[in-house]
């Protein structure tokens, strides 16, 4: 019975065989196709084989990019192209376009976005972080608050050290919204040991809607939050974000809140008045 399964097995083709070995995954699969595309180009010997090895190159692209995308844990998809720089004037798009070059990623730079909530800082933070990915970094993206609950964990589990090896194996690190929420007691001497193991090493782009002179509010230690400072400000790139939130205009460009009569709010706030028959509810004398 053995003897007939191996009988009625196809035989191995040599070249399928090789190009399996060399791990040439994206020729072997389509070599019959492609053999076809260069016949009827007419190619050359040279030029099919480099048809080939294009082929080749554009999958591996293609599967690391799909995997680093998917590693670093971005929560939505995000690109420059879709950011309204027109709506926020206080951004100069040539040094987006400079940071997304990321030369900053390469030397071990930061970058430090800060505003007020709402004016697109997250979505910044994610689309330079696709495109690190791009250039061929590595790029990781994480909350404040869950990334100091984890070092806090590894910390009380005697894990710390592993954490913090973890933590700076990525090319890029995104911390977003330092200052939303309170953090743990030790936040500041855990995120300083997190910010030395990256000194001018690997990359950290921090989003935070609190000005870096609030930092020692933020950490609960004005101490450590200096040192934190000392080095992320170092090598860094920081930008500060004018405006009003993307969400808040929506609201009011469709009419359901409205700015209060009389003088305009400063910039980054809104009225949260309901609209009710085409005028805001005022508080009576």
């Amino acid at each position: 019975m053995a003897r007939a399964n191996k009988a009625t097995e196809a035989p191995i083709d040599p070249l399928d065989a090789m190009l399996m070995r060399l791990q040439l995954f994206g020729i072997r699969d389509q070599l019959d196709s492609l053999l076809d595309e260069a016949a009827r180009a007419n190619l050359s010997m040279r030029e099919t084989l480099m048809l080939l090895c294009e082929h080749e190159i554009a999958r591996k692209d293609h599967r690391r990019i799909e995997m680093a995308l998917k590693l670093a844990h971005f929560p939505a998809v995000k690109e420059l192209a879709g950011f309204d720089f027109e709506a926020q004037p206080s951004i100069d798009p040539k040094q987006i376009r400079d940071l997304a070059a990321s030369r900053w990623i390469a030397n071990g730079e930061n970058v430090l976005l800060l505003g007020p909530p709402g004016v697109g800082k997250t979505h910044l933070a994610i689309a330079l972080g696709r495109e690190a990915i791009l250039a061929g970094y590595t790029a990781q993206f994480t909350t404040a608050t869950t990334l100091v609950a984890g070092l806090a964990k590894a910390h009380g589990e005697r894990r710390l050290d592993e954490k913090l090896l973890a933590l700076s194996k990525p090319k890029l690190l995104i911390v977003d919204e330092l200052g939303y929420l309170p953090l743990e007691p030790d936040a500041a001497h855990l995120f300083f040991q997190l910010v030395s193991r990256r000194y001018e090493t690997g990359a950290m782009l921090i989003t935070s809607n609190r000005s870096v002179a609030e930092w020692g509010t933020v950490f609960a230690d004005p101490v450590v939050a200096t040192a934190i400072l000392d080095r992320l400000l170092h090598h860094s790139h920081v930008l500060t974000i004018r405006g009003d939130s993307y969400r808040l205009r929506a609201k009011r460009n469709s009419g359901l809140i409205r700015p209060p009569v009389g003088d305009r709010p400063p910039v980054g706030s809104a009225s949260l008045r309901p609209v009710t028959d085409g005028t805001n509810l005022q508080p009576t004398s």
